[in-house]
């Protein structure tokens, strides 16, 4: 059985559950035999390398090590989980601080042992922030590092099929824009249920605005929502669409969801965030966003909320003032 490319993959986290289950996922697709799982905590992660060799799969070279200079020598993707988890009753702003050091940390590893590196995918919360950090430190050019978004999409997705009664797959072009956090943009005006444009039955019996409106707030709470049912944050879904975003960048099948991706266009500036994207061999680019005045208006509000934080990791010293970014890295424009 071929794999999609030989290069190293390193997964980030390795111990954890959003990192184990990553790997599991990146084996099943069949990515690379070259699979590397780093992580400061050996017990568990001698535990996580123990458990994917019994699952047998064939040809894969799955290495392990406490050691990120091992772990970052040859590596050609990169997807890190390995920040602070969200816990019950927790914003992903709360992690803010503590995650940005681990972020700052992983960048700077990036430059010193895998500068060839050829993509990123940065997960841990609050992502576009993180992210943004990483890309930074790395001395990495934007198109190389992205972070995860889609999951807000594919939330919208579910509620709307719930809701409709319909198969998920039946609802078409989800989208949320902005932040990855409660203050994204939910985009009504990109989807189609059944073929039918969901603008069309909002206002409706089908679907009144007051439903609409609690619908929204399900998808922007989705994550919160998991950790009241099952005591923990998400790990299942995150797990699977980011390995879904390395596997594009890899070559492989194209990716179907927004990515969180470094943004300065006249608009909206110095912030990583959720747009349409394409994610192939070059990496990540952005397009244009069309929306109602509403919808943009909300992009809009998501975006200035980012721009907070980030002017926050600027207080604590480990990102520069923005007029010093392009000194930090001179990809950054």
């Amino acid at each position: 059985m071929s794999f999609l490319t030989n290069d190293k993959l390193v997964i980030v986290g390795a111990a954890g559950m959003i990192g184990s289950n990553m790997a599991q996922t990146a084996a099943m697709m069949r990515l690379t035999p070259n699979i590397c799982l780093y992580d400061p905590f050996p017990t568990g992660l001698e535990g996580v390398s123990e458990e994917i060799r019994h699952c047998g799969f064939e040809g894969l070279n799955l290495t392990y090590t406490t050691d990120i200079k091992e772990a970052f020598t040859d590596a050609k993707y990169i997807v890190s989980s390995g920040g602070a988890p969200r816990k019950d009753g927790m914003t992903r702003e709360d992690l803010l601080k503590g995650n940005c050091e681990i972020a700052e940390q992983l960048g700077k590893d990036i430059k010193a042992y895998c500068p060839d590196v050829n993509h990123v995918v940065i997960i841990f919360n609050p992502a576009d922030i993180t992210g943004l950090v990483t890309l930074m430190h790395s001395g990495l050019k934007p198109n190389q590092v992205t972070t995860l978004a889609g999951l807000d999409s594919t939330r919208l997705q579910s509620e709307l099929a719930k809701h409709f009664g319909v198969k998920q797959s039946e609802v078409t072009n989800t989208r949320t824009y902005g932040g990855h956090g409660e203050t994204m943009a939910v985009f009504a005006s990109t989807a189609k249920v059944n073929g039918t444009p969901l603008l069309e039955l909002i206002g409706t019996e089908k679907l009144t605005k007051e439903e609409w409106a609690d619908l929204k707030t399900r998808v922007t709470k989705g994550g919160a929502n998991i950790i009241k049912l099952r005591g923990r944050s998400s790990f299942q879904s995150p797990s699977y669409v980011s390995i879904e975003m390395i596997r594009a960048v890899m070559g492989g099948e194209a990716f179907r969801w927004p990515s969180g991706c470094y943004v300065s266009n006249g608009e909206f500036d110095h912030i990583m965030m959720a747009l349409e994207t394409t994610l192939d061999k070059n990496g990540v680019s952005y397009g244009e966003i069309k929306g109602t005045e509403e919808e943009m208006t909300d992009l809009r509000t998501s975006y200035s909320h980012l721009r907070k934080l980030v002017d926050e990791v600027i207080g604590f010293g480990i990102l520069p003032a923005y007029e010093d970014w392009n000194k930090l890295n001179p990809n950054i424009k």
